[in-house]
């Protein structure tokens, strides 16, 4: 959906600009791609595009459709934005049945408004409840960075809310600068400490937990299908 984003998340490195009109021939391209580097797993991702009416559901649909026809064992992981809690824009998604609906709340609430302020911490947890109810049998996912300023405790209470909704899969990884003109690196979190949050999480009925300092979003992706 183009390589400018209508948001401005503080710890993120895309860039903002002139935004772009749909490519209508992605989605056949994203295929072909796809299947001249024979993959078995593709994880789809995309920019925030909060000045489509759906928010780019109906595209993320189309290259969902199109790898699927062009590969039909090959698995499909969706990373998608938060639609701006459109509902029906989810259910276009998951109507187009990805393998797993990934959708990252990124940070402890309190911090939203100093490095997300035109995201919701509560809607992006809302997303992933919803996407359970209307298609429980596919894994839902989501992720946090550490190092934002964030305490252990915070990073407890967002492992809860991720427990409370259900959420399958669950990866934490430590924040890192993109440049001087991004926020700083609060804290390095020890090795160790990446750990004791995979077992808290385990403890509270995630499944499947992945933390490390290098782990991002489709770290050992192909892994959870």
């Amino acid at each position: 959906m183009g390589h400018v984003c209508t948001r401005n998340c503080r710890f993120c490195n895309i860039e903002s600009g002139d935004l772009a009109p749909l490519d209508a021939d992605e989605p056949a391209r994203v295929a072909e791609a796809a299947k001249r580097l024979e993959l078995k797993h593709v994880v789809i991702t995309s920019v925030t595009r909060d000045d489509l009416p759906d928010g780019g559901a109906a595209h993320f649909a189309a290259v969902i459709n199109a790898v699927q026809d062009a590969m039909p064992d090959c698995t499909i992981e969706v990373l998608i934005p938060d639609f701006q809690g459109d509902e029906d824009a989810l259910k276009t998604v998951l109507e187009a049945r990805p393998n797993i609906l990934n959708h990252n709340v990124e940070t402890a609430p309190h911090i939203y408004p100093d490095v997300r302020p035109q995201a919701d911490y509560a809607q992006s947890l809302e997303l992933l409840k919803r996407s359970k109810r209307i298609a429980p049998d596919i894994p839902t996912k989501s992720g946090i960075m550490v190092g934002l300023g964030e305490s252990d405790d915070d990073v407890m209470s967002v492992l809860d809310d991720f427990a409370a909704v259900g959420c399958d899969i669950v990866t934490i990884g430590q924040y890192m600068q993109p440049s001087r003109q991004h926020p700083m690196v609060k804290r390095y979190v020890e090795p160790e400490v990446f750990d004791s949050y995979a077992e808290e999480g385990k403890k509270r009925g995630i499944p499947h937990m992945f933390s490390a300092p290098l782990v991002r979003s489709s770290y050992n992706a192909a892994k959870f299908v």
